[in-house]
């Protein structure tokens, strides 16, 4: 008989996989693992072509099938790359082309410019309760804001710079102050304080959650002052628990309850919070804004006020420079009311257009800063506030621009 010790292990030979052929720039594998070609978008379209025909007899449409053409649209719009055709999210689309055209549409006379600049906001205010009440991701406002940064920024120097009326050092103020709106949103952009389980190691989370799911617990973040901004889990978890987060904290049951998410299988931090849109829990979580597809959260929160601050300021002055040079010896807030003979011309039409599509977003924009910095102040989120209001333990003070959460003495 054969020793134990001299028994050599039988090495197993390795099944080689078959490699798969590399894709060219036009290729790609669909979401049945098929491949399939950029050319070939408008072929095979069933669930299209069923749609079109019960539009054109006047049928109702089923929400499965037009779920089913989303998806087959979605999947199939893509873009020549290397290595493989890249796939664009098709909400990234319609302010590409809707913005450029109804503001060409509202230089050509006043009422179509009331008219235009009037629905732009109740469509975009439309299209975020559509998204918000599906809990659904989207880069449509994403891509309405840095579309709407950039071609204003066109306008403004096929239109205004020609004129004259803005020297070199105004202009150099002016790109600066996009180039820093830019940088402040790359920041902000980036993880907001995102939380996982140590013990699922099967989670797919993205490059810059990774990133700081590696430093949780090692570090901590700089907040506002006076705010609550402690990373780890304190007290919540007994020392002698092998589990660590991933089971339910001992004491009160409504407080376990309130700081055990069961979705992400972990004991929540003070003030941290699940976001259903993200679907992942963020360490003191003000709110899912739309603007950068993100949380703001523990981590970016400070690069949130400076991008909203760097706007403000960056487009007020714009507008500034662009009335001076279209309604000249006129104020600005006479010329942005009355500016006679402006529709007259229709690069001037065009660029009194931008203005006040530009006053509408800025007037957005001050509100979110207004609301930021009061609950800044009064030490509270706004999920706080909101769910304050929820379960009406809060009060509106001052018309409602101030919520007494009852949180603070």
């Amino acid at each position: 008989m054969t020793q134990k010790g001299s028994m050599k292990p039988v090495k197993k030979k390795k099944t080689e996989e078959p490699e798969l052929e590399p894709l060219c720039c036009c290729e790609y594998i669909d979401r049945n693992g098929e491949k399939n070609h950029v050319a070939t978008c408008l072929c095979d379209c069933q669930d299209l072509d069923e749609g079109c025909d019960r539009w054109i007899t006047c049928k109702s449409l089923q929400p499965e099938t037009c779920e089913r053409i989303m998806d087959t649209i979605s999947d199939r719009l893509r873009i020549p790359w290397l290595r493989g055709a890249k796939k664009v999210n098709i909400s990234i689309i319609p302010p590409l082309v809707l913005l450029p055209v109804f503001l060409h549409v509202a230089s050509w006379h006043f009422l179509l410019g009331v008219v235009v600049l009037t629905s732009l906001p109740v469509l975009a205010l439309w299209y975020y309760y559509l998204t918000h009440r599906r809990k659904e991701q989207t880069l449509f406002f994403l891509s309405l804001g840095l579309f709407s940064l950039g071609y204003m920024y066109y306008v403004f120097l096929q239109e205004v710079v020609p004129k004259g009326r803005v020297g070199p050092v105004q202009l150099a103020v002016l790109t600066c102050g996009l180039f820093l709106i830019l940088l402040a949103l790359h920041r902000a952009k980036k993880n907001p304080g995102y939380l996982s389980n140590p013990a699922s190691g099967d989670r797919s989370l993205s490059s810059s959650q990774l990133e700081c799911l590696s430093r949780k617990g090692q570090e901590k973040t700089k907040g506002f002052p006076g705010a609550d901004m402690s990373g780890s889990l304190n007290n919540r978890t007994t020392k002698d628990d092998p589990k660590g987060s991933s089971r339910m904290p001992a004491g009160s049951p409504t407080k376990a309850k309130e700081d055990w998410c069961a979705k992400c299988q972990l004991v929540r931090p003070a003030r941290a919070w699940h976001c259903r849109i993200c679907g992942i829990c963020v360490r003191r979580m003000d709110h899912h804004c739309v603007w950068i597809n993100s949380c703001v959260g523990e981590s970016n929160h400070q690069a949130f006020i400076l991008a909203l601050l760097i706007f403000l300021l960056t487009s007020v002055y714009g507008i500034t420079l662009t009335l001076d040079t279209i309604c000249r010896d006129r104020s600005v807030f006479t010329a942005l009311f009355y500016c006679p003979g402006v529709y007259a011309n229709y690069s001037s039409a065009l660029s009194f257009t931008c203005v006040w599509y530009s006053v509408i977003i800025t007037a957005g924009m001050a509100y979110i800063f207004l609301i930021q910095l009061i609950n800044i102040s009064y030490n509270v989120t706004e999920r706080e506030v909101q769910q304050a209001l929820r379960q009406k333990t809060g009060r509106r003070l001052l018309c409602g621009l101030i919520v007494d959460t009852g949180l603070l003495g």
